[in-house]
């Protein structure tokens, strides 16, 4: 008598997104924001830290890069045993470093990458070196699912202003020629009310969405940037398209700000509220083993 072969075993897992970006010591940007959002959004969050800063909601008085090498090993310790469904890429403050992480997600075939490519704090420190830009842009962007600049670092990357909401398109297009399959163009920054986004998505013809809301009215703005990459790297894990992922991501940002407007943190830019809107169930991903 013949047996059948073995069913494969179906097994559970968390939804899995790595965040490769700087620690913030006052817990409202970099991984801090990353990890807070990830859980809020009910995927398993991992870290591996290419800087420590020392700041706090007034500003940065202190970067300490992580040694490359360093760097690389703990993106290769989680991707060899936990593995990664997702990558939000922030800070990364030296050649070496993008070296390195273009490396790790070529090497590691490393899926559904969101570069938020920080160079400003909220504060208006400036956290990158000049001659970081050009390799970036060189080596990452075209690896990236979507990029997600602010209006001051999309400027940087163009060598430009982009001083209002009519500007936006065009800029979101060219952020496309520098080598991006799609770019989220930030406009929080710009004055006035609603507040617009624009998405530009590489094709013939190039696709453009534009996205608005009202305005919330805070001063808790420290840490937006960060949590709206690291919600659109959650939703992507956890198999939505770049649109809809988009969508749930602005939702929940919006979230957050609006439940953190009024909340005294330190004496400048506070941070969201990250926990407003607390998952009832984690999200599973099933494996066929």
């Amino acid at each position: 008598m013949t047996l059948p072969p073995p069913q494969p075993r179906a097994q559970r897992r968390y939804a899995r997104v790595l965040s490769i970006a700087g620690s913030d010591s006052s817990g409202g940007a970099g991984i801090q924001a990353d990890l807070k959002t990830f859980s809020a959004l009910g995927c398993y969050g991992m870290t591996a830290i290419t800087a420590i800063t020392a700041q706090n909601t007034c500003g940065v008085t202190g970067i300490h890069g992580v040694p490359p090498e360093m760097l690389r090993a703990q993106i290769d310790a989680v991707v060899q045993d936990i593995g990664v469904d997702a990558v939000k890429i922030g800070m990364l403050h030296s050649p070496e470093v993008v070296r390195v992480v273009a490396d790790a997600i070529r090497t590691g075939a490393l899926p559904h990458v969101v570069l938020d490519p920080v160079m400003v704090a909220t504060s208006g420190d400036r956290l990158i070196a000049e001659e970081t830009v050009d390799l970036l842009v060189r080596e990452l962007f075209p690896l990236a699912e979507v990029v997600t600049p602010n209006l001051d670092e999309a400027g940087w990357l163009l060598g430009r202003s982009i001083a209002d909401a009519s500007a936006l398109e065009q800029a979101a297009r060219d952020l496309l020629r520098l080598g991006a399959r799609a770019a989220l163009l930030k406009g929080g920054h710009l004055p006035g009310d609603p507040v617009v986004d624009v998405l530009a998505l590489q094709g013939d013809p190039v696709l453009v969405r534009r996205l608005q809301s009202a305005r919330i009215a805070t001063r808790n703005g420290h840490g937006t940037g960060c949590t709206l990459s690291s919600a659109m790297a959650a939703h992507l894990a956890l198999g939505l398209p770049l649109a809809q992922a988009l969508e749930r991501a602005r939702a929940y940002l919006l979230g957050a700000i609006a439940a953190g407007a009024d909340v005294t943190t330190g004496h400048g830019h506070g941070p969201l509220n990250h926990g407003y809107a607390p998952v009832a169930q984690q999200s599973f991903v099933t494996d066929r083993r």
